[in-house]
């Protein structure tokens, strides 16, 4: 049985009821979080040249409603520094991303402090980048480097409490990225995917062939989660803890894709492959590359 929502993903071409899997949806987490310094141009670079096949990120929106990639909407400080030093207090109300300008953001270093978390991660002086940025940066690499297309998946970060104090509303919030995505002509080969079922509601209202992924750490399971969406979206993906093999075998009679988040170990990524997975996020595309693409290179 073939998966009808391959077609939206072409590098996934996936066969079901014993046939093996032909692709494999590798994603770069934050770029290649493990490695570099996450949700970084150097991040997202780097994950290219490893082989990702997808480009995983996160996207807030900036005072002066421009699409900023970071993972929260606010400056974190065991990662970020002003002017040198580290941020103290309360990051979440003196470094609201939704509170400065884009000028203002590009003065922070989210780099040069590292991971305590990825004691691997290159210490290297890095700001938030524009999601424009992002795909340019990335399409002219590809480009001139003669890969294949790069594919995007963009989380938008929000929340009900944080509706109009870290970022916008739903509606506008979701605008914002998707004529930001057909700007860029990047559209058929980007997935927006979220916790927050109302942005996922609200793009697909704007369009319904955007490809969509919800993000799931809960263990409500998957009816309950696919019935509180309100629609069955393209990619189910939950945290890695929550597969198996049923979970897998429902996501596929249901015409889904199922790509758990976020796998750093080898034996699991080997585990999950076995079970049928359609991809994987991860924090160290290296490990992954090693296992399921080396005799390609």
């Amino acid at each position: 049985m073939k998966i009808k929502n391959s077609l939206l993903l072409p590098f996934l071409y996936v066969q079901i009821a014993g046939v093996a899997q032909t692709n494999f949806d590798l994603q770069g987490h934050r770029g290649a979080r493990g490695l570099y310094p996450e949700n970084t141009i150097v991040a997202f670079i780097e994950a290219v040249k490893l082989g990702v096949t997808t480009l995983e990120m996160d996207v807030v929106v900036s005072k002066d409603g421009q699409l900023v990639v970071s993972h929260e909407p606010w400056m974190n400080e065991s990662i970020c520094a002003l002017n040198g030093e580290k941020l103290k207090g309360n990051a979440k109300e003196q470094h609201n991303i939704y509170q400065l300008t884009y000028e203002q953001i590009k003065k922070y270093d989210c780099g040069s402090n590292g991971n305590d978390r990825f004691p691997d991660q290159k210490k290297i002086a890095a700001s938030k980048p524009l999601l424009a940025e992002v795909i340019d940066t990335i399409e002219k690499y590809v480009a001139a480097n003669k890969l294949k297309p790069l594919f995007y998946n963009i989380e938008t970060k929000s929340t009900v409490d944080g509706d109009e104090v870290f970022h916008p509303k739903p509606a506008a919030f979701s605008e914002l990225l998707y004529n930001m995505l057909k700007k860029k002509h990047v559209l058929q080969r980007s997935t927006v995917q979220s916790f927050d079922i109302r942005t996922l509601q609200a793009i697909k209202q704007i369009d319904s062939t955007v490809t969509l992924a919800l993000l799931v750490f809960n263990a409500d399971g998957l009816n309950k989660n696919i019935e509180r969406l309100g629609f069955t979206p393209h990619i189910y993906s939950p945290n890695f803890a929550l597969v198996n093999k049923a979970l897998v075998r429902k996501c596929h009679q249901k015409n889904m894709l199922i790509i758990p988040w976020t796998v750093n170990d080898e034996q699991k990524m080997k585990q999950l492959k076995r079970l049928g997975v359609d991809g994987l996020i991860t924090d160290y595309p290296t490990i992954a590359t090693a296992l399921f693409f080396a005799k390609k290179q």
